[in-house]
């Protein structure tokens, strides 16, 4: 068996090897993490060990799952979920709906978690997106969606005459058996899915690809965009703290003004969001999984 750091880092490729890795990481953490503090509904925790200090990314209290075996125990009744998903059920209870949230934001965050012990800092995040980018995609394939990452080549002339810029896409479902946009048309039956672990610096391309996009293919297109979350950990000289980096302005500037999208989803909603009007536009990933992308799918 590989080490937990190279299994960390390495692709994957299906829905219970993030299972298993988690609870690995569930299993390693409390021999390590020995300093903790908590702030509003999140715990902040570091390993402080010979000297060396490693703080983890703040997980949310009512959304983490700690213990590895109750980990397990939730997975199981997640899986019965996506069962039932896949034999086309879609009434499901608030406590589905919660335990939707809670199993897949601990798979992510644990992700997290795990790279920031055990990682170099910069490649960790890079690691972090990636499995983020699986994760969401592994879901799509245990659902039987279809799904492809599809490459816009949008052509512009030059002095030299044309080229073309790569307007790239995380991920493309499906309501087909095979996905039918290609590198220069969006089906309109089919939607665009933007995968960011947050939104902070990076909230401005989900809207100005779309609306790209839909100047080059001449048509709506249709794009959702789904998130971790939008907090970070804040050390000031007194206390350490969560930092929230949700923009809620920009959002609805964008929103009003630019492009409406499908909808955005979280793992972790900002709180921010939960407020009208910010709640007409954004929502927890269970209520994608378990109800719109299906709805999406067949209009």
């Amino acid at each position: 068996m590989s080490s937990l750091s190279e299994d960390l880092q390495k692709t994957k490729s299906d829905i219970r090897q993030f299972r298993d890795i988690t609870a690995r990481v569930l299993n390693y953490i409390p021999d390590v993490l020995n300093e903790e503090t908590e702030y509003h509904d999140y715990q902040i925790c570091s390993s402080n060990i010979a000297g060396t200090r490693k703080s983890i990314r703040p997980f949310r209290n009512d959304l983490f799952i700690r213990n590895a075996n109750l980990f397990n125990d939730k997975y199981d009744s997640f899986e019965e979920i996506l069962n039932r998903l896949k034999n086309e059920e879609r009434k499901f209870n608030e406590g589905e709906y919660h335990l939707v949230d809670s199993v897949v934001y601990t798979i992510q965050q644990a992700m997290g978690i795990g790279l920031d012990l055990m990682v170099q800092a910069n490649s960790a995040r890079k690691h972090v997106g990636n499995r983020f980018e699986e994760l969401i995609r592994t879901l799509f394939i245990s659902l039987e969606i279809s799904m492809k990452k599809v490459v816009l080549s949008i052509p512009y002339e030059t002095d030299e005459g044309n080229k073309y810029y790569r307007c790239e896409t995380d991920v493309i479902i499906s309501p087909f058996e095979n996905v039918k946009s290609d590198a220069t048309s969006i089906n309109p039956n089919e939607i665009v899915v933007s995968l960011k672990t947050t939104t902070k610096d990076r909230m401005p391309k989900i809207f100005i690809d779309k609306v790209l996009m839909e100047r080059f293919v001449g048509h709506s297109v249709r794009v959702v965009g789904i998130s971790q979350n939008d907090i970070q950990r804040k050390e000031d000289t007194d206390e350490i703290k969560i930092s929230y980096t949700f923009v809620s302005n920009l959002f609805m500037v964008y929103t009003r003004f630019l492009a409406q999208l499908e909808g955005y989803y979280y793992l972790d909603i900002p709180s921010k969001a939960l407020q009208r009007p910010f709640n007409q536009y954004i929502f927890p990933f269970s209520k994608f999984i378990l109800s719109d992308v299906w709805k999406m799918l067949n209009p």
